[in-house]
């Protein structure tokens, strides 16, 4: 299980990032990936694997137990955080979530069954619940390409993620994020 910092739900306020003039709220939405993006390609497979693996693990506990990941049993799904240059394969096996590289894909001669890719901001917004997949979808920001079939069982999964479950840190950081990419662009929007 992955075991984080509390922070009280209160400690990050939206307010105090609204006081922002929204040029450069906007403004740090745009620079944000060209700033993380080169750092993250430095950031070893084995250690985001260490990170991302307990965390979805954590997030997706309940359907693990109950078994609705079997779908996925000998099948491979891509996500790319396309902004970011981020690509992870992920698969079930006894009874666990694995993960893969693309080095370890090629070398397996293996590739995946269905890919999701998207922006991190997009994917921030759906797992904020500020967006939902199908509409990205339909909007093309969020594209699922391969098996339909096997791609609908996990779009189901990710609509069926409670927020609320996740570690109260994880889901302070996720929550914030997706207020505050969603009032940037609704005020935005309301600009134009």
């Amino acid at each position: 299980m992955l075991n984080l910092p509390s922070l009280p739900r209160t400690a990050i306020k939206m307010t105090s990032m609204e006081k922002l003039p929204l040029h450069w709220r906007a403004r740090m939405i745009e620079t944000m990936p060209k700033i993380l993006r080169p750092s993250l390609r430095l950031l070893p497979f084995k250690a985001q694997k260490a990170v991302l693996l307990p965390a979805l693990t954590s997030v997706f506990r309940e359907a693990l137990e109950d078994g609705d990941f079997e779908f996925l049993q000998d099948k491979w799904l891509k996500i790319a955080i396309t902004d970011l240059g981020l690509t992870w394969w992920l698969s079930f096996d006894e009874d666990q979530l694995i993960m893969a590289s693309q080095a370890e894909m090629a070398t397996n001669n293996q590739h995946e069954d269905v890919s999701f890719s998207a922006t991190g901001d997009d994917l921030v917004l759906i797992a904020g619940r500020k967006q939902d997949p199908d509409t990205l979808f339909f909007q093309r920001r969020l594209k699922i390409e391969g098996d339909t079939e096997l791609g609908l069982e996990v779009k189901n999964l990710i609509d069926a993620i409670d927020i609320d479950q996740l570690p109260s840190t994880v889901h302070s950081l996720v929550e914030y994020s997706a207020n505050f990419l969603q009032s940037t662009k609704d005020a935005l929007a309301n600009t134009e």
